[in-house]
């Protein structure tokens, strides 16, 4: 299979390349050069590297788009100019690629493009799976659901769209747990207010192996929640986490300290989001880490 990928040196995106060795990939970045740095432990000569997609006039080559570029949204304050950014890296490329899909005789057959579960806003304590619809006045919502609005353009008798909406993805290295170790390692670590908001969680291999899972399965279409089956609330994670360190879990970090310090970037940690991955399970995907505590063990081994 020959697939164009954005996003390939970023979180998922070089995890996602170590499971594609078995296809012909065109990765579309920035800066080439130092891409082919990054992945030079992933890259088995199976990686063409491009800077832009102005060679392409269309996509009939190509049998698959998986689209995880963008602007990371939780690393900098929401600032005037940072929300642009935000929204200019997703919206734009995506647009850019459903206008080669467009122009393709022969599309691509699949287009895999990312969201997240910030689409939902916060639902408090009740679960749900993607047939919810919602209607939010937030920013993740407002940068998700124009996403997902592009990306669904490309859908025809033959393109099939899966939109990946993701929750907070833990791996060995890197993203939200990297983050979280340094204070619970020196016995710090503790809920964020009162803990009792919903985290949508998946690990890292689940993540990639989701997005494989709807690459090779015609029938796929659609939005997707790609998290683990058994979302847990925020003092439930903290918990978990401060025992698989053998750390105590005494403090508690206020809501109008992170408030203060991330501004309305915060709503990333208080918003409640119990999604399940129906759809996901349906179509017979199973997760090899459905519950937190083993996943953070295994995760926690690797880092060591």
């Amino acid at each position: 299979m020959k697939v164009l990928l954005t996003g390939g040196t970023g979180f998922i995106g070089r995890e996602l390349l170590k499971h594609l060795t078995t296809h012909e990939v065109v990765l579309l970045t920035r800066h080439p050069q130092k891409a082919k740095h990054v992945l030079s432990h992933t890259d088995m000569g199976n990686v063409t590297y491009i800077s832009d997609l102005d060679q392409f006039h269309h996509l009939n080559d190509f049998d698959a788009v998986i689209n995880l570029a963008g602007e990371p949204i939780a690393d900098k304050r929401w600032t005037k100019k940072q929300k642009h950014t935000i929204c200019n890296s997703r919206w734009r490329l995506t647009e850019d690629l459903v206008s080669l899909i467009h122009a393709s005789t022969t599309p691509p057959e699949v287009f895999i493009s990312g969201s997240a579960v910030g689409y939902y806003g916060d639902q408090q304590e009740h679960p749900f799976d993607e047939t919810l619809h919602v209607s939010d006045l937030g920013f993740p919502h407002e940068v998700c659901a124009k996403w997902e609005q592009i990306a669904n353009r490309a859908r025809s008798e033959m393109t099939r769209v899966c939109l990946l909406r993701t929750g907070v993805v833990l791996a060995p290295q890197g993203g939200a747990l990297n983050k979280m170790l340094p204070p619970y390692r020196l016995g710090l670590g503790g809920p964020l207010g009162q803990g009792s908001q919903y985290m949508p969680w998946i690990h890292m291999l689940d993540m990639v192996r989701g997005i494989i899972y709807l690459l090779d399965t015609p029938h796929a279409y659609g939005e997707f929640n790609l998290c683990a089956p058994h979302p847990v609330t925020n003092k439930q994670f903290s918990q978990t986490l401060a025992k698989t360190l053998k750390r105590p879990h005494i403090l508690k970090t206020p809501k109008w300290v992170m408030s203060l310090a991330m501004g309305e970037s915060s709503v990333l940690l208080f918003d409640s989001i119990r999604a399940k991955p129906k759809k996901l399970t349906e179509l017979g995907f199973h997760f090899s880490y459905s519950r937190i505590e083993p996943a953070l063990k295994n995760l926690l081994q690797h880092h060591e």
